[in-house]
């Protein structure tokens, strides 16, 4: 049996989680705690207040946003 590769946004999660020494799970409760937050305002929230990389931001927040059919 082989396993697919992780794509998408899901492919960043175990690196943002070394550099950031928080679980995903973490990020992404912060996310839903600023809805209604447009996409790029949460991008530039974490960006801003955690000093997170764009594309590790983006990740979370475009994971977050479709996991809960708002994208």
């Amino acid at each position: 049996m082989t396993h697919e590769p992780i794509k998408g946004p899901a492919s960043y999660f175990p690196s943002i989680e070394k550099k950031y020494g928080r679980p995903i799970a973490e990020w992404k409760a912060e996310v839903r705690a600023r809805y209604p937050a447009k996409h790029m305002e949460l991008v530039t929230l974490l960006k801003d207040e955690h000093d997170m990389g764009h594309g590790h931001a983006n990740a979370i927040v475009a994971h977050t946003l479709a996991e809960d059919g708002l994208k």
